[in-house]
């Protein structure tokens, strides 16, 4: 569903990727990880087409991602679910209102019905903070809200970045469960971390593969952690 060849990415006179070759397949589950400032954020720009490699090419549902014109982009990445590392929402708006918010950019708003809605919540855990503020969510319910919004467009691929940094370890296993979930549903899940526990505690469910990035290039680990 996703696949780098033979990718190179410079930024500012730097080459942070070179020679990278990865094939993201149809209800695969990968972590990414590897050091602060490796660049894990910079991967998962390239495989939603937020950035276009220096060298080789990107293929996102099988198309080039540099021959796609802004509209065909746009219409890519909504079957793209993609949870930001700084979460943000418009904070005079209810959550409920931020979660369905794509929906309503692209004219999709009256597809969702209020029942399925109200599952979504459920799902999350946020029913009762439907209609909160999003100042009014903590460290936890903000990544929940975010996972939320990531998945109304029912996406194929969902690429998370650090989706438990900012979380206990009780919040990351009820996160990475819901992502679990998402995979066993056949969504092809891409999270990026630096937790090793978390990694461990995935391949307890899934057959999860870690992508590691270390010299420039991006490479499958292997069983040992």
């Amino acid at each position: 569903m996703i696949e780098l060849d033979a990718v190179a990415y410079s930024y500012g006179g730097g080459e942070i990727f070179s020679d990278v070759s990865v094939n993201l397949e149809q209800g695969s589950f990968y972590f990414l990880t590897g050091p602060s400032g490796a660049g894990k954020t910079t991967f998962l720009k390239l495989c939603y087409g937020g950035l276009l490699p220096t060298a080789g090419h990107v293929r996102v549902f099988g198309a080039k991602v540099c021959s796609l014109e802004r509209d065909q982009v746009a219409m890519m990445r909504r079957k793209i679910g993609i949870v930001q590392q700084d979460v943000q929402f418009l904070d005079h708006l209810p959550v409920s209102d931020n979660i369905v918010l794509p929906l309503t950019i692209s004219d999709r708003n009256s597809d969702l019905a209020a029942p399925d809605l109200d599952d979504l919540m459920n799902w999350v855990g946020l029913t009762d903070r439907a209609r909160g503020l999003p100042e009014e969510l903590s460290g936890g319910e903000r990544q929940r809200a975010a996972l939320a919004r990531a998945v109304i467009m029912s996406p194929d691929i969902v690429l998370a970045d650090e989706p438990t940094g900012n979380v206990d370890w009780e919040m990351s296993k009820r996160l990475l469960y819901l992502l679990t979930e998402l995979n066993q549903m056949g969504k092809t899940v891409l999270i990026a971390t630096h937790d090793l526990s978390l990694i461990r505690a995935a391949k307890a469910q899934v057959q999860a593969r870690v992508l590691r990035i270390s010299k420039r290039g991006v490479h499958l680990a292997g069983a040992n952690l």
